[in-house]
């Protein structure tokens, strides 16, 4: 009996003790076009990311996370508001957070919290670093992935006096842009192997029947963009090495954070998320860059590390746009105020609780190809992934996510999907009466499939 009241009371005490634990540390690395299956612990033998996995094995792995829209600037943008791109009617690169919007920022919010917010990196915003201050950051380092980490860790290693929120934004694995082009990498050196050292092409390497066209007219109008139209096969390969090592060097760079952090004994008290802007095609239905729906664009890699590895090595199925729901994530980890205009949903809940539950009925992915008037959209359910262009031959797309990954069988061409095609469509104009993003006229419905 006293063995029992013992246990009883150590674990009142516990209770208590956690309830009174000070607010966790908050650290966000995040990379740019960084594909989520570009990591070893997503089974992908063309890449070692040993310090990526190690978050992984610490943390919560979400496999179906998505971008709010595949391009910088609005992803971005997205992420630090917890608001659409469309609504904030910034769909392209170059383009400020709406003035209503300033001061009312991750960082902002973060900081009226109590807690020290310092950013790292690329901001991109559209300055390429962050301006000291307007957005509750203090920067300490610039655009420039060489000497970020090792800024980061000087700040780590200084006297906390209370909690801080650190971001490290890195540029790479977006160093792939230039290697396209034939430029010179900006922030990564890479060699060049002999072919038969470099990746084979993906299983869906090829040009799906009946891919939406306007995807090729895209491409063929923007060389300066997408340099790859007239690839072989073997610099395709060529591409995806040089891709694949620039992932391993930004790994590199993040492990020096998670070492420094380990060494200053912060791991255990704080919260640390790791993600990406969006994705690159790899070659993946032969396309390079961003601004496509296409999986490999929009799919990214989206790890939680909350404080004392709670739930550790948890594989996560629920659909998250990282974009929107970063911020109320953060904000009620470290007890700031959501803003009312907030369009995601904080997954703090089935972080701490271990889970399954759905966050979301289903999430939407916006594009507007850069340079260009093409726009897109995704809705994206548990089961099926439905995409629409506002222009060309097959411009409405439906897979079976449970069975077509690489997307390489349009079933909106099938009768027998109809109702799915349809509710689909319902869930996309519904989202658009919602969020107030203009719609196209008559973008749904279509033609029905014959």
């Amino acid at each position: 009996m006293k063995k029992l009241l013992f246990q009883g009371a150590a674990l009142s005490m516990a209770v208590t003790a956690s309830a009174l634990s000070p607010r966790p540390n908050i650290v966000y690395i995040f990379t740019d076009q960084h594909t989520a299956n570009a990591l070893s612990c997503a089974g992908n033998d063309d890449v070692k990311t040993p310090n990526i996995d190690r978050l992984t094995h610490n943390g919560i792995r979400f496999i179906n996370a998505y971008c709010s829209c595949p391009l910088s600037t609005p992803s971005r943008a997205s992420m630090f508001t917890g608001v659409t791109p469309g609504k904030l009617d910034q769909l392209k690169n170059g383009s400020s957070i709406p003035s209503e919007y300033r001061g009312k920022t991750l960082g902002n919010l973060i900081s009226e919290a109590g807690y020290d917010c310092v950013y790292a990196g690329k901001w991109h915003i559209p300055e390429p670093s962050i301006p000291d201050s307007i957005y509750g950051f203090r920067k300490i380092h610039d655009h420039n992935d060489y000497g970020l980490a090792e800024s980061c860790n000087k700040y780590l290693k200084q006297k906390h006096t209370k909690p801080f929120f650190l971001v490290a934004a890195f540029d790479n694995p977006h160093n792939i842009c230039e290697y396209a082009r034939q430029q010179g990498l900006p922030f990564a050196h890479i060699e060049e192997p002999a072919l038969a050292d470099c990746p084979n092409l993906p299983v869906n390497f090829a040009i799906a029947p009946y891919d939406a066209d306007v995807i090729r007219r895209e491409q063929d109008k923007s060389y300066k963009s997408y340099p790859v139209a007239r690839y072989t096969p073997d610099d395709w390969r060529r591409y995806r090495n040089a891709y694949y090592r620039l992932v391993e060097n930004v790994d590199t760079e993040i492990g020096k954070i998670l070492n420094c952090l380990d060494a200053q004994g912060l791991t255990q008290n704080t919260l640390i998320i790791f993600t990406s802007d969006h994705g690159d095609g790899v070659g993946a239905h032969h396309w390079n860059q961003k601004s496509v729906l296409y999986e490999e664009v929009v799919n990214i890699p989206f790890i939680v590390k909350l404080p004392e590895n709670r739930n550790a090595g948890k594989i996560m199925h629920q659909i998250i746009n990282n974009g929107t729901d970063l911020l109320p994530t953060l904000c009620e980890f470290a007890g700031a105020t959501t803003p009312d205009y907030c369009l995601g949903k904080s997954l703090k809940s089935i972080l701490e609780n271990n889970s399954n539950k759905e966050v979301h009925e289903f999430i939407v992915t916006e594009t507007l190809f850069n340079q260009s008037d093409t726009k897109g959209w995704m809705v994206r359910t548990p089961d099926y992934k439905y995409v629409v262009y506002d222009k060309g031959n097959h411009r409405e797309q439906l897979f079976d996510m449970r069975k077509d990954r690489g997307e390489m069988q349009n079933l909106a061409i099938e009768s027998r999907y109809r109702e799915i095609l349809n509710q689909h469509r319902a869930l996309l104009n519904r989202w658009h009466d919602e969020t107030g993003v203009p719609k196209i006229p008559k973008i749904t419905p279509v033609p029905e499939p014959n």
